[in-house]
């Protein structure tokens, strides 16, 4: 089962990279709550996809390599940390940014963190 999580998170990861390269106004406009968060920045939207792009192959070869799954998550870990900091800053609403870090940053993060370390311990 870790093995199929990582690899279906890396492949979204991944996904989500090539997206954010190849048509970042699109990702900056359609991803709820991105708008919300400041300004478009191309410079920007590509560095996070080459990030993405990153851990995601990192959990996809991961599947295969628990030493290497551990490294493609932990970007996402610190990503997720980070927003929780910032949804704490803003208050802690309930509103479409908290939404979309919940379901986009959040869970996935958590879940490839916790299937790379349960796929080292097997």
């Amino acid at each position: 089962m870790h093995k199929w999580i990582l690899t279906v998170i890396g492949a979204i990861y991944a996904l989500n990279a090539l997206v954010m390269w190849f048509v970042p106004v699109w990702w900056y406009e359609t991803v709820p709550g991105i708008t919300m968060m400041g300004p478009f920045n191309l410079h920007f939207v590509r560095d996070i996809g080459l990030v993405y792009l990153v851990s995601g192959l990192g959990l996809i070869y991961g599947a295969r390599a628990p030493q290497v799954a551990l490294f493609g998550s932990l970007w996402p870990a610190l990503h997720a940390l980070f927003h929780a900091w910032i949804f704490v800053q803003r208050g802690m609403p309930m509103d479409l940014i908290s939404t979309t870090n919940l379901v986009l940053i959040q869970f996935p993060a958590w879940l490839s963190l916790w299937s790379s370390v349960q796929l080292r311990s097997d």
